[in-house]
């Protein structure tokens, strides 16, 4: 009987073993393909040049808001924070530094993905590297691997933070690092704390409340960060605080067909580059409806459609969220397929709905461009087009909060 047992464990360990192997030369094979395709198109990654040159103006003491990079004349709108970071980006070789970006976009891609399927529970190395084989080839993480972005860095960095132990005395320092960088994840931090407020009215105590802690914890490690900046460079960091970071303009017209907001969805329909009053109440309505209904869920223990909700109502209701700013939608697939899997029906063509936009780079089909600014003359079928992320992004979060609503009648 024991010979039997060992013999089936054996057996079980060359499967995985063998599967394994194939998920990982799959994977090889397909990232390859996509690193040859990047260089037959002629990929810029002018945003890697534009992170580059602010780590040498860090060291070189210029004014890090009157910078301009490229034939493209971008100019920096991070944090400080964030060109603290860029430093080491100015000393490395341009050849070798598209070279190692590029690698290490891809292995975050592999940590991405393993990193939502534990956020859905169904962890497994394997199925990672099969499901980064077919996502890297969607429209947000190739526009990323594109650019030489760093969204890949911020969802994994904030995904990483909530998949960690709750009580984990560090858990919430990813989050308060990633909006030190770039502010968009700081909506996380809002969603903590609503969360944990709500989780005290509920249960009528502060005691042992979680979520609290993890919004004090991402607050402190923001204002360290912050705080570090301000020291190293007090110019540029009073110049960002009081001054750029109201500037939104200053990161493109709001109305490109990249800007995949709620504010580029209303610049295009209304045919106007200011959309203005129209974007401040359905960017406030969407926060206020999208951050409950993730604080419920998460206090229902849905942390993946919590997290989810809390990341699209992100994207949304941002002044300016660039398509490849979409990477989230690799978590989004992936808990959309594990929820739906075996099923038939409306959830599942949802699923295969929401894949076929992200992987279908349609939003490029319509005119845009600087040049005459064609986005604020398309006809309806050009608009449906370029509304495309945010469409699946607001039906996702309109769900949840139907799901609420039905679960708070029961």
């Amino acid at each position: 009987m024991t010979s039997i047992v060992e013999r089936l464990s054996a057996d079980r360990g060359v499967r995985a073993s063998r599967s394994l192997f194939a998920a990982g030369a799959v994977c090889l094979l397909s990232f390859t393909a996509f690193c040859c395709a990047q260089r037959l198109a002629h990929v810029s990654m002018v945003d890697l040049a534009v992170y580059r040159a602010e780590g040498a103006a860090v060291l070189a003491g210029s004014d890090l808001y009157d910078l301009r990079v490229t034939a493209a004349n971008l100019p920096m709108t991070y944090p400080p924070f964030a060109a603290l970071l860029f430093i080491p980006l100015a000393v490395l070789d341009e050849g070798l530094l598209r070279a190692l970006v590029t690698a290490g976009n891809l292995a975050l891609l592999v940590a991405l993905v393993h990193l939502s399927l534990r956020l859905v529970g169904r962890d497994s190395t394997a199925v990672s590297l099969w499901v980064a084989s077919v996502v890297v080839w969607c429209e947000p993480v190739w526009t990323t691997l594109r650019y030489g972005q760093i969204n890949l860095v911020l969802v994994v960095t904030v995904l990483w933070d909530l998949t960690r132990h709750d009580r984990h005395r560090w858990a919430g320092v990813g989050i308060g690092l990633a909006a030190a960088v770039k502010l968009t994840p700081g909506l996380f931090v809002a969603f903590l704390l609503l969360t944990g407020l709500i989780r005290v009215h509920r249960a009528g105590t502060w005691h042992d409340n979680v979520w609290l802690r993890r919004a004090a914890v991402s607050c402190a490690a923001f204002l360290a960060a912050t705080g570090a900046s301000a020291m190293a460079l007090p110019a540029d960091s009073w110049r960002f605080w009081t001054r750029m970071v109201f500037e939104s303009g200053r990161v493109g017209n709001v109305e490109d067909t990249a800007n995949q907001s709620l504010n580029g969805v209303l610049a295009r329909l209304l045919h106007t580059g200011e959309p203005g009053a129209w974007w401040a109440i359905t960017a406030a309505f969407a926060a206020v409806v999208g951050l409950y209904a993730a604080a419920d869920a998460a206090l229902r223990g849905e942390r993946a459609r919590a997290v989810l909700t809390c990341a699209t109502t992100a994207l949304l209701i941002s002044p300016i969220s660039w398509s490849h700013h979409w990477v989230w939608c690799v978590p989004l697939l992936v808990l959309l397929a594990a929820e739906t899997a075996g099923s038939k029906g409306s959830g599942r063509t949802g699923t295969w709905v929401a894949g076929s936009v992200f992987f279908s780079y349609a939003l490029w089909a319509v005119p845009h461009g600087k040049q005459g600014r064609p986005e604020l003359h398309q006809s309806f079928g050009e608009f449906a087009l370029s509304a495309l992320y945010p469409a699946v992004g607001l039906a996702f979060v309109l769900v949840n909060v139907f799901r609420t609503q039905a679960l708070a009648k029961e």
